[in-house]
């Protein structure tokens, strides 16, 4: 067992044991006197150690979660007012919901359809787009040909045939997915070039490092992370809290 763990797990056991007399007895303990004791409790209590993992878990959950509000404060107006964002659903809406998403991640593409089924019953959420291609090229180019279609006010169409399309996203694929949704792929395909396009993916990297996101998709509302494909019951169900508020 390495040195630090013998450690801690010495801490723990007289910390555990609630017995201020082996406190004070333990500089004249040997070493394999004080691991022989921390054996025999942990051994004799295994449920403490479980405790204790739980208990740290919590606490560090509440430390992120704390971390993240404040991080969402700092940076509520690149989240929810990004000029440059696409935005779906009602412009002027009282609840905004922001979604980290990547056009490769199998997850993106299941929670699509709650989302879609989400802004048809709700006529008063904002919904904004935060292109985050964390899995490869394919991603890269995949974001870059979305954001780009916007200048040819088709950014919905572009987003809905890419999240349907399944396999590689090269660009001679993008570019054939771009014909289809009725865009000019000439035009789409000089606008990926456009400094100010990965200008837009970086910001949306550092803005999810800030918010400490570890994977997509990722939806913040209000002072809220919500990691994960959350199902249309759940995300009706933040929307009403974050409306309550």
């Amino acid at each position: 067992m390495p040195q630090i763990a013998r450690t801690v797990l010495i801490a723990f056991a007289l910390l555990a044991l609630g017995a201020p007399s082996l406190a004070q007895q333990a500089p004249a303990l040997t070493r394999a006197q004080i691991e022989q004791i921390v054996r025999e409790y942990l051994l004799n209590n295994p449920e403490i150690i479980v405790e204790a993992i739980e208990t740290l878990e919590a606490r560090q959950r509440q430390a992120k979660q704390a971390d993240q509000r404040d991080a969402i404060a700092a940076h509520k107006d690149q989240l929810y007012r990004d000029a440059d964002a696409p935005v779906a659903g009602n412009p002027n809406g009282d609840v905004t919901l922001v979604e980290f998403f990547d056009y490769r991640c199998p997850y993106c593409k299941q929670v699509a359809p709650a989302l879609t089924q989400l802004l048809k019953e709700d006529n008063k959420l904002r919904f904004v787009f935060k292109e985050l291609p964390i899995l490869g090229p394919d991603s890269v180019i995949a974001a870059r040909a979305a954001l780009a279609a916007n200048a040819q006010g088709k950014y919905m169409a572009m987003h809905s045939a890419l999240l349907r399309h399944r396999g590689s996203y090269d660009e001679a694929t993008v570019l054939r997915i771009a014909t289809e949704a009725g865009l000019d792929a000439a035009r789409l395909k000089a606008d990926m070039a456009k400094p100010e396009i990965e200008a837009m993916i970086d910001r949306n990297r550092s803005l999810a490092r800030a918010l400490s996101l570890t994977g997509t998709p990722a939806f913040i509302i209000g002072d809220k992370v919500v990691p994960g494909a959350a199902d249309l019951e759940t995300l009706k169900m933040l929307v009403a809290e974050a409306r309550k508020r």
